[in-house]
């Protein structure tokens, strides 16, 4: 199979069992063809992205409130759902990025799949189906602004998943404070993989920045309002995991230190 059509039946079909499905061959990436950027993703309609939706992601401390942990639940598998939207829409909107990157953001891509289904298992768990709360779609907004690979990673891999590394720990906590052993367990593996995509970013960062410039201001450089650094990070900030994606000291520290 294309890693196009693999990335279009993703980012385009309202199926939600077709859209999280791992591709059934192996992928190739013979005729990237032209690039095409999506205004949005294909949905189910219980699933579809509505302007001014209420559907805000509740904090961790929730998470002993079976009510809230529901919540919590539903919108962070929305959260993977739209990353994996989203990389599939990279790989159709820059066919001519290097092989290296395309085939690095068809294995994220398949990640999120994977994390979507995890949450979603989850929630089910708890008696709700996905589609059965508002979603919003705050990922989906940033592509206007988005006109590059570099970008692309400075948004996606070292604001939104970077912050993730923050998120997840604490979440992770919160559900074992709770009681709540299996889902402390997906979020842990979760974490883990976030941790790879954001060495995925960096990676790519250092190769596309000049010799002479930081890492810390071309990252910056690419990022618009309301993307900044202290939405690169949580509440509590969490150095290991930055540390295990191979983020400089410097890069860290400055994170550390950007005002909440």
């Amino acid at each position: 199979m294309e890693l196009r059509d693999f990335a279009r039946t993703v980012l385009e079909t309202g199926d939600l069992a077709v859209k999280l499905a791992p591709p059934g061959e192996a992928l190739t990436d013979e005729h990237p063809g032209p690039a095409f950027r999506a205004d949005g993703p294909g949905r189910p309609q219980a699933l579809r992205l509505v302007e001014g939706a209420k559907a805000e992601v509740p904090s961790y401390e929730g998470m002993p409130d079976p009510a809230q942990r529901r919540r919590i639940l539903h919108g962070l598998a929305n959260h993977e759902l739209q990353a994996a939207e989203l990389f599939a829409w990279a790989l159709l909107a820059f066919p001519d990025a290097p092989p290296g990157f395309r085939r690095g953001l068809a294995h994220i891509l398949q990640d999120e799949q994977r994390h979507t289904r995890m949450y979603i298992a989850r929630l089910e768990d708890t008696g709700v189906c996905f589609g059965d709360l508002p979603v919003n779609f705050y990922f989906w907004k940033k592509t206007v602004h988005i006109h590059s690979p570099l970008d692309f990673i400075c948004a996606m891999s070292l604001t939104f998943e970077n912050a993730n590394l923050d998120h997840t720990v604490d979440y992770e906590e919160a559900a074992r404070r709770a009681g709540d052993p299996k889902t402390a367990a997906v979020i842990e593996q979760i974490h883990r993989d976030e941790i790879e995509h954001v060495r995925f970013g960096w990676t790519w960062l250092q190769r596309w920045k000049g010799e002479d410039e930081s890492a810390w201001d071309v990252w910056r450089s690419h990022l618009t309002w309301p993307l900044r650094p202290l939405r690169a990070r949580g509440a509590t900030f969490h150095r290991a995991g930055r540390e295990a994606a191979g983020l400089d000291a410097e890069f860290i520290q400055r994170l550390e230190e950007s005002e909440r």
